[in-house]
C-alpha cells in the first residue's frame, strides 16, 4: 500500500516535469490520470493539464503520512518554484500545498532553509483570494524565533493592518489574529505611523 502511494505521488510529480506538445492522445492520458473519473475527458491544455496536477500534490499535502515522500520526491522545491509562476491558478494550488505542509516541523524547517519565506510574503500582493488566505496562514505557521523578524517585517505588519480593515471578514479575521498573536506593540506603532505618511500598500485581493 504504501509503495503504491510512492509511485502514484511519484507519477504526478513525473506528469507535472514532463511537457511536450505531442497533442490529444497524452493531454486524454493526463486527464485520466488526473480525474480517474470520466473516461471520455475532453482534451486538457498542458497548462490545465499542469494546474490539475498540481492541485492533486497540493490536497496530497493535507496527509501527514505523505509529507515523507513528498520531500522525497522534492515537492517542497516544486511548490516554491510556482510560488513566482504567471499562472495564478499554479501559484493558488503551490501556496495552498506550502500552507498544508509547513504545519510539520522538518518541512517548516525545511521551508526556511530554502529562503522561502520571500516569495510567500510576495504572494500576499496577489489578486487571488485564496492565494493570500494560504500566504498570511503560512507566515504564521513559519514564525519561529530565528524567522519572526522575517516575517513580521514592517511590510508584511503593514500589509496586515490593511488587510484587517478588509470587508471580506475571512481575511480581516486572519489579519487581525496575525497581528494580535505575532507582532508587538512598537511594530504595529511604526507600521501605523508609516501607513499615515503613504498611499503605497500591497493591495486587496479581489473578493
Amino acid at each position: 500500500m504504501e509503495l503504491g502511494r510512492l509511485e502514484y505521488l511519484q507519477a504526478l510529480v513525473t506528469e507535472f516535469q514532463v511537457t511536450d506538445s505531442t497533442g490529444n492522445k497524452r493531454r486524454r492520458s493526463l486527464a485520466l490520470s488526473v480525474s480517474g473519473i470520466s473516461s471520455r475527458p475532453r482534451p486538457f491544455s498542458l497548462a490545465e493539464a499542469k494546474e490539475q496536477v498540481l492541485a492533486n500534490l497540493a490536497n496530497f499535502a493535507y496527509d501527514p503520512s505523505n509529507y515523507e515522500y513528498l520531500r522525497q520526491l522534492q515537492v517542497l522545491d516544486l511548490f516554491l518554484d510556482m510560488l513566482t509562476e504567471d499562472n495564478e491558478s499554479l501559484v493558488e494550488f503551490a501556496m495552498g500545498g506550502l500552507c498544508n505542509l509547513c504545519l510539520d516541523k522538518t518541512n517548516k524547517e525545511y521551508i526556511l532553509e530554502a529562503n522561502g519565506v520571500e516569495p510567500i510574503i510576495n504572494c500576499l500582493s496577489s489578486s487571488n483570494e485564496e492565494t493570500v488566505v494560504s500566504a498570511v496562514s503560512t507566515l504564521m505557521f513559519l514564525t519561529t524565533p530565528r524567522s519572526r523578524a522575517q516575517t513580521t517585517a514592517l511590510p508584511v505588519v503593514e500589509c496586515m493592518l490593511r488587510f484587517s480593515l478588509s470587508a471580506n471578514r475571512r481575511l480581516s479575521n486572519l489579519a487581525s489574529i496575525f497581528l494580535q498573536d505575532y507582532c508587538t506593540a512598537p511594530q504595529l506603532e511604526e507600521a501605523r505611523n508609516l501607513s499615515k505618511h503613504t498611499a503605497v500598500g500591497i493591495p486587496l485581493p479581489k473578493d
